[in-house]
């Protein structure tokens, strides 16, 4: 494709009944093609690249362009199509003719606009966004959009795809370095990094050769190449020499669509290759016109003339181009032509209208018009529309798109992007693309890709083991279906089940020497505290509620006591039956069933009292806590009042020391009503459980706590069934010889001697 730069200079020529002829102008060095009128729109075109020039064969000294003759070619199968092509320009500006037909554009006035070569500097592309500054370039209008668009447009389609990390090269020209400017400043506003930025010009042949070893050592596999097609073909070329493929190009307008480039060479590094192009011409009848013409001025022969001598005498070199006479499909293809023919009638518009001020009232006398008084319209470019809000300026469909190597679409990153439950930790002295990915801590998590932070969740939720959602904590209390609280419940069980035992082997032999001797109404209300003492532990276990709460502790602090209070009642008794066996002594009178029955209650009734009190002022309660662990809630009963559990185990306390002195001080009495060190072992396993659950309750967490008071009401339960009734058992059942009065008797008064 050819590259076609477009200034237009608007003057007036002011001329009397003019040729319509076209004739040379000016100096032969610079050429121009005129047809007179009233008013002139003048054109300067580039009517080849650097890469048609090898298809021409000029004459020694070169001839300008005339309207009826082209250049001799070399090659004319090969070449009168690019003729065509070329000459699509000039025919674009044949609109005039249109406008001068046009009776809404017909002028009045004969003023004249000149041409002054000097006065104006011709930029060298009609994109470059320097020329955008009007004090700099007043008679300076556009056919085409500014690349600021352009550059713009490329940053957000690279950041459309997902390409953070990406190469840029440009011509070392305004145009390249103002487009690139724009795309660096605008790539840097969306977060794309660019890992390296190079120009070279195309004389530079060992600035190039730099600047392909930077892309072939570099990582990026996204080339953003905001160049000409000259230097374009010289990277192409490079980029073979190196056989450096697997590069997404990106291009712009002036590359992009250029079939010059596409060779069967370069086609694996041009292949899938992306950017914008101007818009296809579209203008109804154009291409008839433009054939028509051409052939007509340049290869005036036809099929029908083949049998005259005047065919003979001018067609007779051309026959093999027949066939292609009627030849228009490349003809859409000229983009540029489409905005020169845009061109001219915005001019014709505009100049109509400053003419036509002239006429009207409060129009300023002698209007003279300045070039930039003409305005000028621009249409989107390709699938870019700046005008649009910001959301709805870039439209791609990627239906279409065949990438380089047939992939699904190249990446381009200097780092992969970091999954949801990560965040990104930039590296040290790497662009702000290159980044770890450091999972969440604990607790925290990241539900995007490409996190920058990740975030701590609420109180009551807590990073599930992805980190990338926020999930409620898990709630632990000691339940039934785990193995400690399976064993614990067996063997709070087989405490409750024995203790029932022993009562039915008790009131078995109720009637036997050995059950009557040791106050067998206590030693039923013993067994009896005993099974709820087992039983009361299964409170502990399950979710904690208000209700549960309250009387696992009240339970176990009132039957407890209870238990104490009948043993402390048997221990009396022991003490008291022996001081009534020395004469004179009427001790037993004082405390007798009545007295025992009544002891045992009012012990029992004081931790009542404890236990309402502490219930009425600050009972107990189901507790959240977060204390021992993060990521767990324990639900807990929360104690409500120290003060009254410490009192609830400090009367339990009292009482179980008490009951121990008493019993070490009636150890040395005879065996045969001797209970006392058998309460005596059994109050030693009570205390020095209790002392070691302090403790260990206190440095247990969560339901460990539980399970550690669950295991004190246990362990000193048995040592009281153990310690106390076992031995009565055995001689019940294994030694019935001694559960006799004159046995416990003989025995008594043998010890007495």
């Amino acid at each position: 494709m050819l590259l076609f730069l477009y200034t237009l200079l608007l003057f007036h020529y002011l001329q009397t009944k003019v040729n319509t002829l076209c004739r040379m102008m000016a100096d032969p060095k610079h050429p121009l093609l005129s047809k007179d009128g009233d008013v002139t729109i003048g054109g300067i075109f580039a009517v080849h690249s650097k890469l048609a020039l090898s298809s021409f064969e000029f004459r020694e000294k070169p001839q300008p362009l005339s309207c009826s003759r082209f250049v001799k070619l070399k090659t004319l199968r090969n070449i009168r199509k690019y003729d065509l092509l070329s000459r699509i320009k000039f025919y674009s500006m044949a609109s005039s003719n249109e406008i001068n037909r046009s009776e809404g554009l017909l002028f009045s006035m004969n003023s004249t606009m000149a041409l002054m070569n000097g006065s104006f500097k011709i930029p060298v592309s009609a994109t470059c966004d320097c020329l955008s500054n009007r004090k700099d370039y007043p008679s300076f209008f556009r056919t085409i959009a500014s690349d600021y668009h352009q550059s713009r447009a490329l940053a957000y389609m690279v950041k459309h795809f997902g390409w953070s990390w990406v190469g840029a090269v440009n011509t070392d020209n305004d145009y390249g370095n103002y487009g690139m400017n724009i795309f660096l400043n605008t790539a840097q506003e969306e977060g794309i990094c660019v890992e390296y930025s190079v120009k070279f010009y195309r004389t530079e042949t060992e600035k190039l050769k730099k600047v392909v070893d930077i892309i072939k050592q570099g990582t990026a596999k996204v080339i953003v190449a905001f160049l000409t097609s000259f230097e374009m073909n010289n990277l192409l070329e490079q980029l073979s020499v190196q056989n450096i493929t697997g590069l997404q190009m990106i291009g712009v307008e002036a590359w992009i669509t250029a079939k010059s480039l596409i060779t069967s060479k370069s086609f694996r590094f041009l292949g899938g290759s992306l950017g914008f192009a101007v818009r296809k011409i579209n203008i109804e009848g154009f291409s008839d016109y433009v054939i028509k013409e051409f052939w007509d001025t340049a290869f005036p022969c036809s099929q029908t003339e083949r049998n005259s001598s005047q065919y003979a005498l001018n067609c007779s070199g051309y026959q093999d181009l027949l066939p292609l006479k009627n030849y228009n499909e490349d003809v859409p293809e000229q983009r540029y032509a489409s905005n020169v023919y845009k061109a001219v009638y915005a001019v014709a518009h505009s100049v109509h209208s400053l003419l036509n001020c002239r006429e009207q009232k409060g129009c300023e006398k002698g209007l003279t018009i300045q070039p930039q008084q003409v305005s000028n319209q621009f249409n989107p470019v390709g699938y870019y529309d700046a005008s649009l809000p910001p959301d709805q300026r870039f439209v791609l469909n990627t239906e279409n798109i065949i990438w380089v190597g047939g992939q699904l679409g190249p990446r381009s990153v200097c780092s992969e992007s970091c999954p949801p439950g990560t965040r990104k930790a930039t590296q040290k002295g790497k662009p702000v693309c290159c980044y770890d990915c450091i999972p969440c801590a604990e607790g925290e998590i990241s539900n995007e890709t490409d996190s920058n932070n990740c975030r701590q969740c609420p109180g009551e939720y807590w990073s599930n083991a992805e980190k990338n959602k926020c999930i409620l904590k898990a709630v632990e209390f000691l339940s039934f279906t785990e193995v400690m609280s399976i064993v614990l419940v067996f063997f709070s069980m087989i405490g409750a089940g024995l203790t029932v035992l022993v009562a039915i082997l008790f009131y078995i032999k109720k009637d036997t020497p050995i059950v009557k001797a040791n106050n067998s109404e206590l030693s039923f209300l013993l067994l009896f505290s005993l099974t709820l003492c087992f039983l009361c532990s299964l409170t502990f276990i399950g979710r904690p509620t208000e209700w549960s709460c309250m009387l696992r502790h009240t339970a176990f602090g009132i039957t407890f006591v209870l238990c104490i209070s009948c043993v402390l009642g048997k221990t009396i008794v022991v003490l008291m039956a022996f001081k009534a066996t020395l004469p004179g002594s009427n001790v037993m009178k004082w405390f007798g069933p009545a007295q025992q029955r009544l002891s045992v209650l009012a012990f029992t009734l004081i931790q009542v009292l404890i236990c309402v009190l502490w219930l009425t002022i600050s009972p107990p309660f189901p507790h959240k806590n977060t204390k021992y662990y993060q990521e767990k809630i324990i639900l807990e009963c929360h104690l409500g009042s120290i003060i009254g559990f410490s009192s609830v185990l400090g009367y339990i306390g009292l009482l179980a020391v008490l009951c121990f002195i008493l019993a070490f001080l009636a150890r040395t009495l005879p065996d045969n009503f001797n209970e006392a060190k058998f309460i005596t072992f059994s109050m030693l396993i009570f205390c020095a459980v209790w002392i070691t659950f302090i403790p260990a309750y206190v440095s247990s967490p969560g339901k460990f706590t539980v399970a550690v008071e669950i295991f004190a009401i246990v362990a000193s339960s048995f040592g009281l069934l153990l310690c106390i009734f076992v031995p009565k058992c055995l001689i019940i059942l294994f030694k019935p010889e001694q559960n006799t009065k004159q046995h416990m008797m003989g025995k008594a008064s043998t010890k007495s001697n």
